[in-house]
């Protein structure tokens, strides 16, 4: 009985021994790295870090094609024949005013001959409240697009703008094509005043010409010609001086006159040519001084 029990125990010995190498191991590896409730494990997202850095780097949005959004425009005009004639009076009213917005001004002179023509009849159509005719001339826009320059473009967004807050105005009318129409012509006169804008070259400033008109003879003033003129002016206003103090210094006993008469009429015109002589020579030094300082400006300018 005792040799049995002995021979048990033997062959228990050594399995307790292996699960308990076992054991020891599993406990080194769950405490090797202690977790605490501080110190929260993340798993690591390296993908998706990639991903929103690339993101970041992409532009956020598109700049919007105002050629699509004319489309948009005339697609948002495409409305029942009897639309605008059955408007509620205040609407048409509205509708007055978007027209006015669209067409005030010089508007040939800014838009061009035929886009201007086309917003001028657009506008009498939306007076009249034809609806079909204001849908087909709308429709020419995305065409006018390509060929604008960079000030008609400024100046068709801004009408546009302006007459779609009119139809936004107008509130939540029917199936809200007037919000509709307001929200397609705002985009679309906000890209093409954005496009017009980035699309002006910075030009280089011309040089200032001064220009002196005398009927129909025109000088160009530079440095040179404006000093030149002010010795000119300053030999006139020696000459004038000389001339006024001779004619002073003629003393009046020096000629003998008929009668009395004769001696103030001598009197008077010595006083006027005095009087023209040396307004001649102030004018003359004024003239000079004024054309130093103009040369000195325009060198300066040119410098």
């Amino acid at each position: 009985m005792a040799s049995a029990s002995l021979q048990f125990w033997s062959s228990i010995a050594p399995l307790s021994h292996h699960y308990t190498h076992q054991l020891a191991s599993l406990t080194s590896l769950k405490f090797a790295t202690p977790i605490s409730s501080t110190n929260t494990i993340y798993p690591p997202k390296p993908l998706a870090v990639r991903f929103a850095l690339t993101e970041s780097d992409s532009p956020k949005s598109i700049e919007p094609d105002p050629q699509t959004l004319l489309q948009d425009t005339a697609d948002s005009f495409d409305l029942p024949s009897n639309y605008f004639a059955q408007l509620p009076r205040d609407l048409r009213l509205d509708l007055n005013d978007a027209a006015f917005d669209l067409s005030n001004g010089p508007v040939l002179d800014e838009c061009g001959q035929e886009l201007g023509e086309t917003l001028l009849n657009l506008s009498r159509a939306w007076e009249l409240a034809d609806t079909s005719t204001s849908h087909s001339l709308v429709k020419k826009l995305p065409s006018f697009e390509a060929n604008l320059t960079g000030s008609a473009k400024s100046a068709l967004g801004k009408r546009l703008v302006s007459a779609g807050r009119r139809f936004q105005s107008m509130g939540q009318y029917g199936q809200g094509e007037p919000q509709k129409i307001a929200k397609a012509m705002i985009a679309a006169g906000k890209a093409l005043s954005a496009s017009s804008t980035s699309a002006v070259k910075v030009e280089q400033p011309k040089d200032e010409t001064r220009v002196l008109k005398f009927g129909e003879l025109q000088v160009e003033i530079t440095p040179d010609k404006a000093n030149i003129g002010a010795v000119v002016g300053l030999v006139f206003g020696i000459l004038s001086w000389e001339v006024a103090q001779g004619i002073q210094n003629i003393p009046d006993s020096s000629v003998q006159y008929a009668n009395d008469n004769a001696l103030l009429l001598a009197k008077s015109l010595k006083g006027a040519l005095l009087a023209l002589f040396y307004s001649s020579t102030f004018l003359s030094a004024f003239t000079s001084v004024g054309l130093v300082l103009l040369g000195i400006q325009l060198k300066s300018k040119k410098d």
